[in-house]
């Protein structure tokens, strides 16, 4: 299966156009990664809805303190990538030597100095990022097929989530085996005491 088809569907009472975000969490052991904004559905009134897709493939990219980045390569469960001195200069390449999980993809800084951040791309947009890797160093990311959404102010895709704003998204939505679904969201009441967001699956159509 190459992706997954979601439609977010809004039937709450938000009168304010909540921004809708969606991110995925790093599963390695080793991850103590910042969290991405992979998505961020926007001014999405009460009966719209928003179709986007979760593609099940990977690509992986590494960038230094310039803001200098390396073409992104495709990346599959099992994969390794060296970041390594060239004649052309520091190059990301495929290993031959596959990472230490089949479960889990690797970026190792062999570079002699000089630290690099490790990305990772679904579907063109930044998902997972781990920063200041050293030489010697290695990331490690494992992403499920889950998908965490909530709703959180000021924040836009690509960006760093605030560790406070991640600690409130308590919706965790497991995709394995499903092929396209609908993601609803209710409440937003205003009242007293306000009714909180919730996210549910619906029409779910499994593999």
């Amino acid at each position: 299966m190459a992706e997954i088809k979601l439609r977010f569907i809004n039937k709450s009472t938000d009168k304010s156009n909540s921004n809708v975000v969606i991110f995925q969490k790093n599963q390695s052991i080793q991850s103590d990664d910042e969290i991405v904004a992979w998505k961020v559905i926007e001014n999405c009134s009460t009966n719209e809805h928003h179709d986007f897709r979760l593609p099940m493939n990977i690509q992986v990219a590494a960038s230094d303190s310039w803001g200098n980045f390396t073409p992104k390569l495709d990346a599959y469960n099992g994969h390794a990538f060296d970041m390594i001195p060239d004649r052309d200069g520091d190059t990301l390449k495929l290993s031959s030597t596959p990472s230490k999980s089949s479960k889990e993809v690797e970026v190792r800084n062999n570079l002699y100095k000089g630290s690099i951040n490790a990305n990772i791309y679904k579907d063109g947009k930044l998902l997972a990022v781990k920063s200041a890797i050293v030489p010697g160093q290695i990331a490690s990311f494992q992403m499920p097929k889950k998908i965490w959404i909530g709703v959180i102010s000021n924040v836009r895709e690509g960006e760093i989530i605030n560790p406070a704003d991640v600690n409130q998204v308590n919706t965790e939505l497991d995709l394995l085996g499903v092929a396209s679904a609908d993601i609803v969201m209710t409440g937003g009441d205003p009242g007293k005491p306000a009714t909180e967001y919730t996210f549910k699956l619906e029409n779910k159509v499994y593999v």
